[in-house]
């Protein structure tokens, strides 16, 4: 049967085994419709992180919320602001594990939504008033983390092997579209909004991708693999076959479904009917799942060491200290980074991520971002702008290594890192493993959203210290994820504790050595969409 135009194109792109074998009618339009559906969680994240750094440079908004005193003062009540969702956050993915294994990932992708709404409310009627402001972005915090554990859970569960990377990697291609749309929204106001309805308008338009996640997850189905996990068979054979639109006895959806129930057989016959706390003891007493979580945790610290939200929340105020002068000008700025982000991070899932391979790509970009964060530290110590003359030439080709930093950071750091967190725990641990890293890049998140205006001001000089510590975070990475970090393009789900060492054996792994980092596990061959070849 003659292929499809999407499908021939994603067959060039894509670049792995498991594409090549796989039946053509997997990738029809419902698994994308229905990432595309979850990740209006992870807009919700890009948006709200994006639009409260241009705000809180907003002359309405400083004049409104007692914006007063030095410099210092003023950007301590700044970073309390801006890092209070963070907080939020923090918790919200903390107890997104417990609760999306009791009552299933799509409902509590709802739910969460209908929390940041609340949020978002209280924000937009705040109206100069601190404490309501707290209280909103809080708020909002809890319903965005906990999005951000159960989207890549939701995402990962449905998506075929194949393309599990481009599909999980849509969390960041929408974290970063939101961000890019909250950049440009700050930008309008400053220029067509007068008053309090400058601050209240981008705070209120945030709501809208939390309105979109509840209607879009109102049509999806409840991911498969948790049906199994609720012993609702029926129900997980019916919808993998539809996500994979192809009929309950085709091979692929056969054999899909006995890998479901030979691992979640065997992770019962190991541990019973954990709780959570017993699942809790699982991921910190055997080995092989304690390497992946430790993985998940270190992969999230280094993507927020990268500092990376650090310029996307205070993108306007670092434009600034680069020499461009002007509200507008520095909010012009951030759209263009914003627009740059969202490129890098297409060109990303649809050439790199499930081709080059997820490990190369944090390699290469490890470097590349600490090379650009190392010129522009060095140009602000050397060369520093000065105020009320133009920009050097020097002081352009830090700006360009602004947008190339972004650039790099989605081509490995961006996506990667929610690639490696949903896909590599095993099932019953994927909630759990995802939660912890979640926690932990929000916990870091808040740390550099508190720390860096601080830093801006004290830092050494024009804060060029604080673009130093940045870059040797990055180079530092480099070496975590060449001794530390497989390769797992292509590797099914079903596949991941044999990469890992986990065995069928009384003590559920193989305790005696690490894995290799380039280890593969070759998948099972399809021919065409009516013929299987049960070889290994």
């Amino acid at each position: 049967m003659g292929l499809s135009i999407g499908n021939r194109i994603l067959r060039k792109i894509v670049k792995n085994e498991a594409m090549a074998q796989d039946p053509p009618e997997i990738y029809g339009w419902r698994v994308y419709l229905l990432a595309c559906s979850a990740c209006f969680g992870a807009m919700s994240f890009g948006w709200d992180s994006s639009v409260i750094g241009g705000v809180i440079e907003l002359e309405p908004f400083k004049h409104d919320f007692g914006f007063i005193g030095n410099d210092k003062a003023k950007a301590n009540l700044g970073a309390n602001i801006v890092s209070t969702l963070q907080a939020g956050c923090f918790l919200g993915a903390l107890i997104a594990s417990p609760i999306t294994d009791r009552f299933g990932r799509k409902w509590c992708l709802i739910a969460v939504s209908l929390v940041v709404v609340i949020g978002i409310i209280m924000q937009s009627a705040a109206s100069g008033n601190l404490a309501p402001m707290y209280v909103g972005r809080f708020v909002a915090g809890v319903g965005v983390g906990a999005a951000s554990c159960i989207n890549p859970v939701f995402v990962s569960e449905n998506a075929p092997r194949s393309i599990r990377g481009l599909l999980t990697g849509l969390y960041q291609l929408f974290i970063v579209t939101g961000g890019m749309i909250a950049f440009w929204i700050n930008y309008s106001v400053s220029l067509h909004f007068k008053g309090k309805s400058m601050y209240i308008f981008p705070l209120a338009i945030q709501g809208l991708p939390a309105v979109l996640l509840c209607v879009c997850m109102l049509l999806c189905h409840e991911s498969p693999r948790w049906l199994a996990r609720r012993d609702r068979w029926e129900e997980c054979k019916s919808v993998l076959a539809r996500i994979r639109n192809l009929s309950p006895d085709h091979p692929y959806i056969v054999d899909e479904f006995r890998e479901i129930q030979d691992q979640l057989e065997q992770e019962r016959r190991l541990q019973g009917d954990a709780t959570y706390w017993d699942l809790t003891r699982d991921m910190w007493t055997v080995a092989g799942n304690r390497k992946r979580a430790l993985i998940s945790i270190f992969l999230m610290v280094c993507q927020q060491m990268t500092g990376t939200n650090a310029i996307n929340t205070y993108a306007p105020t670092i434009f600034k200290n680069l020499g461009i002068t002007g509200t507008s000008t520095s909010l012009f700025s951030t759209g263009i980074y914003g627009i740059v982000k969202v490129t890098s991070c297409v060109i990303f899932l649809l050439f790199l991520a499930d081709s080059l391979g997820r490990r190369r790509s944090l390699l290469w970009t490890s470097i590349a971002q600490g090379l650009a964060m190392l010129y522009i530290g060095l140009y602000v110590r050397i060369s520093p702008p000065i105020e009320g003359q133009s920009v050097p030439p020097a002081g352009y080709v830090a700006l360009v290594c602004i947008f190339l930093f972004a650039a790099f950071f989605q081509f490995g750091w961006g996506p990667a890192c929610w690639i490696y967190a949903s896909e590599i725990p095993a099932a019953r641990l994927r909630s759990l493993n995802v939660s912890y890293a979640a926690a932990t890049q929000w916990l870091f998140n808040f740390v550099v959203a508190r720390a860096v205006p601080t830093m801006l001001v004290t830092v050494g000089a024009h804060g060029y210290g604080t673009y130093l510590i940045f870059s040797s975070f990055c180079f530092s990475m480099f070496v975590f994820v060449w001794f530390f970090v497989p390769e797992t393009k292509g590797i099914s789900l079903e596949h991941m504790d044999e990469l890992f060492g986990v065995t069928d054996g009384p003590a559920a792994e193989k305790s005696s050595s690490w894995y290799s980092a380039d280890s593969v596990v070759t998948p099972k061959r399809y021919v065409g969409s009516d013929a299987y070849n049960g070889t290994l």
